[in-house]
């Protein structure tokens, strides 16, 4: 596939400057992309080349690769992480009734144009690009790619705050969400966290932590570049346990996390729960020099409070202890603001082709997001209104 176009009137040097689709990330120069994509893993050249050649991602799993490349003068200048996508499995933007609503119509929802990391919920740069006209030239050629496809629609999943701008200028509808985050305001210890937080959240936590040392259970923190196969073996096999006791298949294969161990090891942390000594449980997080991010976790034994410990408690006390600003827990789950994570806001930008349904999804969007920020709004924090007392 090939696909060429100008940018705006402002950019044109019609010679020199051309977007143009790539469906492979080999095929695109790793220094420049993660020059675009900044900090975040997920956006690294070796994270979405990685999902590629270990076959999580492709036109046979519903998941195509279509990358969108602003070149000028040879030189890649902006990049879109692009996918058309044949079912909304693993975008964590629930649009099910959306395609619901087209098969009723008799009208194919599938396929559609996605921009995100795939089955990554984590919010970060889309539009890579180094000011908001070359961002706007990268929605432009989406849109026509989306037409040049036939799909019905163009998604933007998770843009960071600095594609905001451009985003807004476009017809796009903007859709809001939110996720639990945790953030660090200056912890000297786990500790110190605890006495911000309500009596009875901090005494549930102590508690547990109690219960969990009784019971013989203890924690280990294993760097990326300080892990052994035995660890990854052993995580996969608690990440699979997770799905098969759900009924479904990893998205995941172990053949991508050794890919990741041996491309970006210094972004990657297990935490491994021992029980007497032999390894139970486990937690798989990314983070680079500001966040942690949890992602998956399994367990093979059940264990009371085992599952807060693992995939919250630790790495709260990992992010203090390796002054990390910000632990994002994943998507979804109330659960977690007793653990100490807050409402965090996100956001999509959606385009659907149909204009019957472009404008019934906006009056839905406006309904949606009063409701989510009374919601928001009405979630009783975990910490305290006060200050703790000091000493």
């Amino acid at each position: 596939m090939h696909f060429e176009a100008k940018p705006p009137a402002t950019e044109a040097k019609a010679a020199e400057t051309a977007v143009r689709v790539v469906m492979r990330m080999a095929e695109l120069p790793a220094g420049a992309w993660n020059a675009l994509a900044g900090d975040s893993p997920f956006l690294q050249h070796a994270f979405l080349d990685a999902l590629e050649t270990t076959g999580c991602v492709g036109a046979d799993i519903g998941w195509e690769p279509v990358h969108l490349a602003l070149f000028r003068d040879g030189r890649l200048d902006a990049a879109l992480p692009l996918y058309v996508k044949r079912h909304s499995w693993g975008e964590f933007v629930f649009d099910w009734a959306w395609a619901d609503a087209y098969r009723r119509h008799g009208l194919d929802y599938y396929p559609k144009l996605v921009c995100c990391v795939p089955f990554s919920p984590v919010p970060g740069p889309r539009l890579l690009a180094r000011n908001d006209a070359d961002r706007t030239a990268l929605i432009q050629a989406a849109l026509k790619l989306t037409r040049d496809l036939n799909c019905s629609s163009f998604h933007i999943l998770f843009p960071a705050e600095a594609d905001h701008a451009a985003l807004q200028a476009t017809q796009l509808l903007h859709r809001s969400g939110f996720q639990f985050h945790w953030f660090n305001a200056g912890y000297a210890s786990f500790d110190d966290f605890l006495a911000a937080m309500t009596h009875d959240k901090r005494k549930k936590i102590r508690q547990e932590r109690k219960k969990l040392r009784a019971l013989g259970v203890t924690f280990r923190w294993v760097e990326g570049r300080e892990s052994a196969d035995a660890d990854w073996d052993f995580f996969y096999r608690c990440y699979a346990d997770t799905y098969a006791r759900h009924r479904s298949e990893p998205h995941l294969n172990r053949a991508f996390f050794a890919k990741l161990r041996e491309t970006m090891p210094d972004n990657l942390l297990l935490i491994i729960a021992d029980k007497d000594g032999e390894p139970t449980a486990c937690s798989f997080c990314l983070k680079d020099g500001q966040r942690l991010y949890g992602r998956h976790w399994g367990t093979l034994e059940y264990v009371p409070g085992l599952h807060f410990e693992t995939c919250y408690q630790q790495g709260i006390e990992y992010a203090i202890a390796n002054g990390l600003k910000v632990f994002e827990g994943g998507a979804q789950g109330e659960h977690k603001l007793s653990r100490g994570l807050v409402p965090t806001a996100t956001h999509s930008w959606h385009w659907l082709e149909n204009a019957e349904f472009r404008e019934a999804v906006d009056r839905f969007l406006e309904r949606e997001t009063d409701a989510i920020g009374h919601y928001m709004d009405e979630l009783d924090g975990p910490f305290r209104r006060e200050p703790p007392p000091k000493g």
